[in-house]
Parts: C-alpha cells; structure tokens; sequence
C-alpha cells in the first residue's frame, strides 16, 4: 500500500512540474518576421517599426499598433519542441479566434501556422519570426 501512495505522489509531482518546465522554454523575447525589421527596431525603435504596420511576437502573443492576438492557453507538444495555442485576435471592430502551432526551429527562430485561410498577400500569424536581440518593449 505504502508503494502505491509513493507511485502516485510522484506521479502527480511529475504531472504538476512538466507543464511548468516546458512552459519556461516557450517564447522568449521579442520576435519580428525577419532580422531586418528587428535591425530597424534595434536602430529606430520598435514603434517606428510597429507603425509601418509591422506586428511583433512575444510570449504573450501578437502585438501592433490595430491589431493583436492575445495567448490564451498554450498547450506543450510532448514530443517535438513546440506549443499548440489558442489566441483571440482583435482589430478595429472586429474580434475572431485563432490555433496556433508554435515551433521552436532553432535558438533564434520560431514558425508559426495558423488554422486561420492566408495568402501570400495576407500571411496572418503564419510564418517564421525572428528573436530580435537587444529590443525591448517600450
């Protein structure tokens, strides 16, 4: 019997602790869709860059100026390195949820695929993202 209780203590530690562990390695730091646009957030700042209608990532979702997409449940694949999240966008009258699948492709860089109909005019949250080192939010 003592076994048992033993076996299921653990059990339910390693339960609580692996969502926690993978939770820390989600996305950290600001990321933009290409090191150019995170270049010019470093030079300029990163509202000169969100004004041109750029949107940046971070671990609580898509930022822009009239438009963002917050990270509602993040849910950590058990055995590839990423993350399948749910999100409610919103922009100037107009709110709509969102999947994600978040893959972690490198230390650097992090694609996304969205559940939601693009175009190569209107890539949406799709793509890759860069980490952009040195910017911070303002």
């Amino acid at each position: 019997m003592r076994e048992h209780v033993f076996l299921a203590a653990s059990a339910l530690i390693l339960a609580a602790t692996l969502p926690a562990a993978a939770a820390d390695s989600f996305v950290t730091g600001i990321y933009m869709r290409s090191q150019e646009l995170c270049a010019a957030a470093k030079k300029s700042g990163i509202e000169s860059v969100l004004e041109e209608g750029n949107v940046l990532l971070t671990e609580r979702g898509f930022e822009s100026y009239e438009y963002n997409c917050e990270f509602l449940n993040v849910t950590p694949a058990t055995r590839a390195p990423g993350w399948v999240v749910t999100a409610l966008c919103q922009e100037p009258g107009y709110a709509f949820p969102d999947v994600l699948s978040v893959i972690k492709m490198n230390d650097t860089q992090i694609d996304i695929a969205s559940v939601r109909t693009t175009t190569e005019e209107d890539p949406g949250n799709s793509g890759s993202y860069y980490l952009c080192e040195g910017v911070e939010m303002p």
